[in-house]
């Protein structure tokens, strides 16, 4: 079998490619808003926060924790979401490398 796609590039680009996927939708980029504003919550309080269905902010908040920017500890028969910092993380040194990086370049482009 021939190689997938993304076995031509980097690990660090395919890892960087799954998070801005994961929040290339407005209602995960919502989820993650208001993840901030909370610090921890359960997917009711989000349902109650989105105009959402409860199975599409379940399938929304699933696809936020395979690409890891959140994580889900059960608490009873709920689980409680909140932010992973060390993929926020990862989206700010990669955004700030770009961001140092056309700052301290002539721009000689168009």
């Amino acid at each position: 079998m021939g190689a997938t796609k993304t076995d031509h590039f980097t690990d660090k680009q395919n890892a960087i490619a799954t998070l801005a996927k994961a929040i290339g939708h407005p209602a995960r980029v919502a989820i993650i808003e208001y993840l901030m504003k909370v610090d921890t919550c359960i997917c009711g309080d989000i349902v109650n926060e989105l105009p959402l269905a409860q199975p599409t902010v379940s399938q929304h908040l699933k696809e936020l924790k395979n690409a890891g920017l959140i994580k889900g500890n059960i608490e009873g028969n709920a689980i409680c979401y909140c932010i992973d910092e060390k993929a926020i993380g990862k989206l700010q040194n990669y955004f700030g490398n770009i961001s140092t990086k056309l700052m301290t370049k002539k721009n000689n482009c168009c």
